[in-house]
């Protein structure tokens, strides 16, 4: 099922693109070398204030540096983008990253948890405000109004889900526990326990005001700074997007994004985003160009740079992990086995069960 939706998303989204982009090469006589440095620039920054978003959701004991923190997130975006189920995959990396770089295992995957949500709930907000600033200057219709309902649904459904982690967390537990029955490696005490350790670090976030703020900020910056990306990059070949009708564009794209159809929501996005800057009155080659060229830096580009960040990583903060414990290597089971170290109660260095330490593979060879 999964190869037939892909193969539709190809057939009816990327190859209209590439078609597209063909009949509208002679518009690249007419590109800006200045705005494409500058689209450029500004995703590498929209990539350092995710890195500062990171650090922030983690806490400050054992917490790795900026530079380590960048690397790790470059590493895993890169991988999202080229191995099926990408972000399942991606995030996996970047927890063993994480734990290998000196983060303690629970307060990883806490604080990946905690920065997925807040990040989504920062991109819907602005989705809904681009929403509302387009109603308020072009009018509504309906296409406009679905869209703002899809984006107060979903804060809706981000609030409720941060609401019954903090005030209803005992129906939350029931529930978890009943949905971990039919999961293969995951028993419905891990699944409490996690549950709750994740509730207790969003409420120590929500107390914490200034570490609350900064995250916020974070998330706004990094997805302001990508969109600003797209903006310039539009601009390059000669057209100025309003403000509202980027951040609808933006937004639907990154939203509709997340589902795990293709590696980072290849053709997905392109799919959703050129259609979109149309209808808000980019000329459609221009449209496409841009696009293109956004999607080359965004997706494309992290690529080649997340094998560059490894090795740096490997020769740096990771040069002294055990090669059995390499990330690539984790199996499933071993990871399971691991969650079940870290929820069953309490944290131990010791290794998890089936998994042997440097000590005894050292031994054993």
């Amino acid at each position: 099922m999964g190869l037939v939706i892909f193969a539709l998303v190809v057939e009816y989204l990327v190859l209209p693109q590439l078609a597209g982009a063909r009949k509208a090469l002679h518009l690249l006589v007419r590109v800006h070398p200045g705005y494409v440095v500058v689209g450029i620039a500004l995703e590498v920054l929209s990539l350092c204030a995710y890195a500062a978003l990171t650090r922030v959701v983690l806490p400050r004991t054992g917490r790795p540096s900026w530079w380590t923190l960048f690397r790790i997130d470059v590493t895993s975006l890169g991988v999202s983008h080229v191995v099926p189920g990408g972000s399942a995959t991606a995030a996996a990396l970047r927890l063993r990253l994480l734990i290998s770089a000196g983060v303690r295992g629970p307060d990883a995957l806490i604080g990946i948890t905690v920065q997925g949500i807040g990040s989504a709930v920062v991109l819907n907000v602005m989705l809904l405000i681009g929403l509302l600033v387009t109603i308020a200057i072009q009018g509504a219709n309906l296409l406009y109004a679905l869209g703002a309902l899809l984006g107060v649904l979903l804060l809706l459904g981000a609030g409720a889900m941060v609401f019954a982690l903090t005030f209803g967390r005992e129906g939350s537990v029931r529930f978890v526990r009943t949905a971990a029955t039919h999961l293969p490696v995951v028993t419905p005490d891990m699944a409490e326990r996690a549950l709750r350790k994740v509730a207790e670090q969003l409420r120590i976030l929500g107390s914490d005001r200034e570490r609350l703020t900064a995250a916020i900020c974070w998330a706004t910056v990094n997805w302001l700074l990508d969109a600003a990306s797209l903006w310039v990059f539009v601009l390059a070949f000669g057209h100025l997007t309003t403000p509202g009708g980027l951040l609808v564009a933006f937004g639907l794209a990154n939203v509709v994004a997340v589902l795990p159809i293709t590696p980072g929501g290849l053709g997905i996005v392109e799919g959703v985003l050129v259609p979109t800057l149309v209808g808000f009155g980019t000329p459609r080659g221009i449209a496409i160009l841009g696009v293109v060229s956004y999607r080359l830096v965004n997706f494309w580009l992290p690529i080649p740079a997340s094998a560059l960040t490894y090795l740096s990583l490997r020769a740096g903060v990771l040069r002294h992990e055990h090669p059995g414990n390499r990330p690539w290597r984790l199996p499933h089971v071993l990871a399971a086995a691991r969650a079940r170290h870290w929820f069953g109660g309490h944290v131990t260095d010791e290794p998890a069960p089936g998994e042997l330490s440097a000590t005894d593979e050292t031994a054993k060879e």
